[in-house]
């Protein structure tokens, strides 16, 4: 069912500070992500130019998940590599949220607060670069009322440093329901404390529509190894509609790099989803990965990132917590896989009994 949607973000753009931009819908259900001159694509129906990778910023500063439980200057060093090789490397889209890094999520420091400092100390030494910053709204059940959003959204950009952001997504949906949140979003767009929003496909797709704010994206988890958005129609729902699917966790959380195996199987909370079990069960498709991408002088990581980007409407943003993990990153687009070597891999794949990325997906 193509709105049974859960721990996904959607969102939607306004072209400017303070006026809307009219959606263009695709009424043929034909893919709506075009490539610009500058190599990059436009998110839906917005305005909005993003690159075709961007980066996940959730592990910058968590202690709950992710590092480990423990975050010290190393890891933050690290993570300002990380960014520092994305710009290098031609990654300019970065995505995190109020609740990573944060108290509320038991974390050390904001992922906000230091993707904020990042750029700040970036444009000291080259003031004309440029980002593309999204962030996301947490429904949380005691946040009733329109204002919610507004004043959370005020605090994310405080964290960041910025004036606006380029994409504002909610990050779940709401206890109390979500046509509230979807006005809410698009009073920011309009007071111009963000450039896009976000909310509950077909049904935000036009509440948003009513309001002259196009959808502009759907965040949920797919890779390889997890293809419920393929399953459940969001994927298609989103082609029909003109709505880009942002891939979170694209890499499976690191399992599908090569990095792992029975015997090396991912540390802290991933452990007790990535067992010795599964990743034995997953080592054909691993070595197949890898053969393929010794075709083409690739690493298992850039063949998996290049395969959701074949997919097409997709933009995948995987986490990187070193320079070294940008860097490959980079590699994962300008060349293509065949449509023979797509299709093995997802028949592959589907001989895998899909986990469940992360607990409260399914909430």
């Amino acid at each position: 069912m193509a709105l049974h949607l859960s721990s996904a973000c959607f969102s939607a753009f306004s072209g400017s500070k303070v006026r809307a931009v009219r959606a263009v819908a695709s009424e043929q259900g034909g893919v709506s992500v075009k490539t610009t001159d500058e190599g990059k694509v436009k998110l839906g129906g917005s305005e909005l130019k993003v690159t075709k990778l961007g980066l996940g910023a959730w592990s910058w500063g968590d202690t709950s998940y992710w590092n480990n439980f423990n975050w010290d200057d190393r890891k933050l060093k690290a993570a300002k590599s990380a960014f520092d090789a994305s710009i290098d490397g031609g990654i300019t889209f970065f995505d995190t949220a109020e609740v990573y890094g944060s108290r509320m999520s038991f974390g050390a420091i904001s992922s906000e607060t230091l993707l904020g400092r990042f750029i700040k100390e970036r444009k000291e030494r080259d003031p004309d670069f440029e980002v593309a910053v999204a962030t996301k709204y947490a429904a949380l059940p005691w946040r009733i009322g329109r204002e919610s959003v507004i004043s959370a959204l005020k605090d994310s950009l405080s964290r960041l440093e910025l004036s606006c952001v380029d994409l504002y997504q909610l990050h779940w949906p709401g206890i109390w329901g979500n046509e509230g949140y979807i006005d809410c979003l698009s009073d920011s767009v309009e007071r111009g404390l963000e450039k896009s929003v976000g909310k509950r496909l077909r049904e935000a797709y036009n509440q948003l529509k009513k309001r002259g704010i196009p959808l502009a994206s759907n965040q949920v988890n797919y890779s390889l190894i997890y293809r419920l958005p393929e399953e459940n129609g969001v994927k298609s729902t989103c082609d029909e509609l003109g709505i880009t699917l942002i891939a979170y966790s694209p890499l499976a959380q690191g399992a599908l790099t090569g990095k792992y195996t029975p015997n090396n199987t991912p540390t802290g909370p991933r452990g007790s989803i990535y067992t010795p079990e599964f990743m034995t069960k997953l080592q054909p498709l691993i070595n197949r990965i890898k053969e393929i991408g010794e075709g083409y002088g690739k690493t298992p990581t850039q063949v998996v990132l290049n395969w959701l980007v074949a997919q097409e409407n997709v933009v995948p943003i995987p986490g990187a917590r070193n320079a070294e993990q940008a860097q490959e990153f980079a590699g994962a687009v300008g060349w293509t896989l065949s449509n023979d070597e797509v299709e093995e891999l997802r028949s592959m794949a589907s001989q895998v009994k899909p986990v469940v990325g992360f607990p409260v997906e399914k909430l």
